[in-house]
């Protein structure tokens, strides 16, 4: 049969465990309790750890807020400058679109000034040919 390390009975083994139990609840009794200065002593000191950390995490919730709201501003700052910017380029394509179409208009103009110019010529020129064959004939006629 196995033995253990100090003594093989099952009796010595009862009477250890016992001890054992025993000498923790004495332990447990000598704690002080309320009333006891050690006692109050330590739970001051257990609400002062306690009330550190709680203003610690008020303080970071703290911080936190302000650190979330600076980014939202941030944000906002952002947004309020990209929509400036796009204001600026729908501006500048506006303008320029404007101006192209105002040359584009001008060159319009000035080609419809042209054909019309060429046109002139040509009715000029097929007149002057119509008139200079009407003489022509005219002095045809004549001549017989």
């Amino acid at each position: 049969m196995w033995s253990g390390p100090k003594g093989a009975s099952v009796q010595e083994r009862l009477d250890r465990a016992a001890e054992a139990k025993k000498a923790l609840l004495d332990r447990f009794k000598k704690q002080p309790g309320p009333g006891d200065k050690e006692y109050e002593e330590r739970q001051a000191q257990l609400r002062a750890v306690a009330e550190a950390r709680r203003l610690r995490e008020e303080a970071r919730a703290k911080q936190k807020a302000e650190e979330e709201a600076a980014r939202a501003e941030a944000a906002r700052l952002k947004a309020l400058e990209e929509a400036e910017t796009r204001r600026k380029q729908a501006e500048d394509k506006a303008r320029i679109a404007a101006e192209e179409a105002a040359i584009m208009a001008q060159l319009k103009a000035e080609e419809e000034e042209k054909q019309a110019a060429l046109l002139a010529e040509q009715k000029a020129a097929r007149d002057a040919r119509y008139a200079a064959r009407k003489a022509a004939k005219k002095e045809r006629r004549r001549g017989y």
